[in-house]
C-alpha cells in the first residue's frame, strides 16, 4: 500500500510539472505582429481601377432573373440602366460605393474627373426610376434580398456622409430606390423568423449590420430601431460559435465574426463583453489565430470568394475590437488576413477584379 502513495506521488509531481510547462509555453508563444497596411493615394489609384474595369461591362451577366414572360427578356442593360456591369446587380452597386468612397477620401484621385463624370450620368433621375421600376415587378419582390439591398444602403450611406455638392445630387437621385431599398427591409424583417447563417450573399447578420449603419447615419430610427430588436430575437441567445468550422469551402463572409461585429454595433459594451464571452470566449485569449482563407485558383469565381472572406473577416475583427482594450489583439488578425489577399487582387482575372475591390476598401477603411 506504501508503494502505491508513493507511485500516486510521483504522478501528481509530473503532471504539475507538465503543467507548469505546458502554461509556460502558452504564455512565451508570440503571436507574429504584421504589418498595418493603409489605404493612400497610390493604394487608392489602383484599387480604382477595379470598378473602372467593370461598371460599364454588360457581359458576362448573372442577372439572377425570374422570367414572368417573353418581355422580360432584355439586356442587362435595359433591365438595370446603372447597375449592369460587374458581372451582377450586386456588384455593380458595390462597384460605385467603391468609386464614390475612394473619391470621398481622396479628392484627387488620378481620375476623379471621369469618375465624377460617370457617376452623374450613372445616377440620372430616369435610370434610378427604372431601377425601381424593376423592384416593382410582379416576380422581383425578394431581387437580391438582402445582400444587395444591403450594399445599396452602404453606398445610399457613403453619398450622405460625402459633404459635396455633387454628392447632394447623386444623393438626391439615388434616394427613390434607397427608400425602396428601406421599405423593402421593413416589411421583411417582421416576417423572418430565422436568421440565415450562410457565408455567402444571404447572411443575414451582414444585411442587418449594413443596414444598420445606414440608419444610424441617417437618423432613421424606425429601421434602427427594427434592426436592435431582430438581432436581438436572432442572436441574443447564441453561444459556442463553431469558427474552427469556418472558411467553408467558397465562403466569401464569416457566419460568426459577422454575427459578433453586428451585435457589437447593436448591444452597449457592457451588454456586448457578456454576450461575446458566452458567444466566442476564445477571443479573450491573446494567443487566438485565425488561419487566412487559401484560393486555390483565382480564376474559379466561387474559389476566389476566399479573397473576399479574409476581407469579411478583418473588417469584422475591426468592428469587434473598436472601443475594447482587452480586444486589441484581434486587429493585428485582421491587419494578416488583408495583408494576404490585397497583393493578389489588381490585376486579377474578372472573376475576383469585379468585386473584391470594394471588401478590399472597406476592411482597409475599418482600419483605426
Amino acid at each position: 500500500m506504501k508503494y502505491c502513495y508513493l507511485i500516486f506521488a510521483l504522478f501528481v509531481v509530473l503532471s504539475c510539472q507538465n503543467s507548469e510547462k505546458n502554461d509556460s509555453a502558452i504564455k512565451s508563444r508570440a503571436i507574429e505582429k504584421v504589418e498595418v497596411p493603409t489605404l493612400n493615394l497610390q493604394q487608392a489609384n489602383n484599387l480604382a481601377e477595379l470598378p473602372l474595369a467593370c461598371v460599364t461591362v454588360e457581359y458576362p451577366n448573372k442577372l439572377g432573373q425570374t422570367l414572368g414572360s417573353d418581355e422580360d427578356l432584355q439586356s442587362p442593360k435595359e433591365l438595370h440602366p446603372t447597375f449592369y456591369g460587374c458581372f451582377d446587380w450586386h456588384s455593380a452597386v458595390h462597384g460605385h460605393w467603391s468609386l464614390v468612397s475612394l473619391l470621398r477620401q481622396f479628392p484627387d484621385l488620378d481620375k476623379s474627373f471621369e469618375i465624377q463624370q460617370y457617376l452623374t450620368k450613372s445616377f440620372s433621375i430616369e435610370n434610378i426610376e427604372n431601377e425601381v421600376a424593376y423592384f416593382k415587378g410582379e416576380h422581383n419582390k425578394s431581387f437580391e434580398r438582402t445582400y444587395g439591398w444591403a450594399w445599396l444602403l452602404k453606398l445610399a450611406e457613403e453619398l450622405h456622409k460625402w459633404d459635396n455638392i455633387r454628392a447632394r445630387k447623386l444623393e438626391y437621385c439615388l434616394q427613390p430606390l434607397t427608400d425602396l431599398i428601406v421599405s423593402k427591409y421593413l416589411e421583411f424583417l417582421p416576417k423572418l423568423n430565422y436568421p440565415i447563417r450562410v457565408g455567402e450573399h444571404t447572411n443575414t447578420a451582414f444585411g442587418l449590420s449594413f443596414a444598420y449603419d445606414y440608419a444610424v447615419t441617417v437618423g432613421h430610427s424606425e429601421l434602427k430601431n427594427l434592426i436592435e430588436q431582430r438581432a436581438r430575437d436572432f442572436y441574443g441567445d447564441d453561444q459556442d460559435c463553431p469558427i474552427e468550422w469556418e472558411p467553408s469551402g467558397f465562403d466569401f463572409l464569416s457566419p460568426c465574426l459577422e454575427e459578433a461585429a453586428l451585435m457589437k454595433r447593436v448591444l452597449s459594451l457592457d451588454e456586448f463583453k457578456i454576450w461575446i464571452n458566452d458567444f466566442m470566449p476564445e477571443l479573450n485569449n491573446t494567443d487566438f489565430d485565425l488561419e487566412v482563407g487559401k484560393v486555390s485558383d483565382r480564376t474559379d469565381g466561387k474559389l476566389v470568394h476566399l479573397d473576399g472572406v479574409n476581407f469579411s473577416r478583418a473588417w469584422s475583427l475591426n468592428e469587434i475590437a473598436k472601443d475594447i482594450p482587452e480586444f486589441e489583439h484581434l486587429r493585428n488578425i485582421a491587419n494578416k488576413h488583408i495583408n494576404h489577399s490585397l497583393p493578389s487582387i489588381v490585376g486579377d482575372s474578372y472573376e475576383g477584379g469585379h468585386w473584391l475591390g470594394s471588401f478590399a476598401i472597406y476592411a482597409l477603411n475599418s482600419i483605426e
